[in-house]
């Protein structure tokens, strides 16, 4: 999370951050999704699986759908209060 402003500076592309790998585990995902969007990342990847503990990769770092549905206007709430707008599927969010 801390190489995103450094990134930044760096390059003219968006900067995403993933925070399912980068956790590892699911417990992790959702805070550092909103370190993420707080230290100004351009966007997330979070992976996400209707069965994460019978998926067959990377069941350990997804979220399951609901899990994944819930973060998304904490999310938003988060982007609002670092004044940034939050996409959702293409839908506008907050």
């Amino acid at each position: 999370v801390s190489a995103v402003p450094v990134v930044q500076s760096l390059s003219h592309l968006p900067v995403i951050v993933d925070p399912s790998h980068a956790a590892g585990k699911r417990p992790f995902i959702a805070a550092l999704a909103k370190a993420g969007i707080a230290a100004g990342a351009d966007g997330l990847m979070i992976e996400a699986h209707p069965s994460p503990d019978h998926a067959m990769s990377d069941g350990a770092q997804s979220l399951n759908l609901d899990e994944f549905a819930a973060l998304m206007p904490q999310l938003a709430r988060v982007a609002q209060a670092v004044d940034r707008s939050f996409t959702i599927a293409g839908v506008e969010a907050g």
